[in-house]
């Protein structure tokens, strides 16, 4: 399982959202204990993106392991 803390604004969560689809594996985004599908707008966009969201998966998919770490938070 992969894990990476990550911040969203607003702006970003169609971008996100897109590059999670374009993927064949599940990808959830929680925050705290609420846990969505990274691949459905209105799931991402419930959540509290004033906060640190954790997106987790279980795949391998270049293109999204860059676009990831973009987002991504250092530790």
């Amino acid at each position: 399982m992969r894990t990476h803390k990550i911040k969203l604004r607003l702006d970003e969560v169609k971008e996100f959202v897109s590059a999670a689809t374009r993927c064949d594996f599940d990808i959830d985004i929680s925050y705290n204990r609420f846990t969505v599908d990274a691949k459905s707008i209105v799931g991402v966009l419930g959540l509290d993106l004033n906060q640190v969201l954790t997106v987790s998966y279980n795949g391998y998919d270049p293109e999204f392991e860059k676009y990831i770490h973009r987002f991504a938070l250092a530790g």
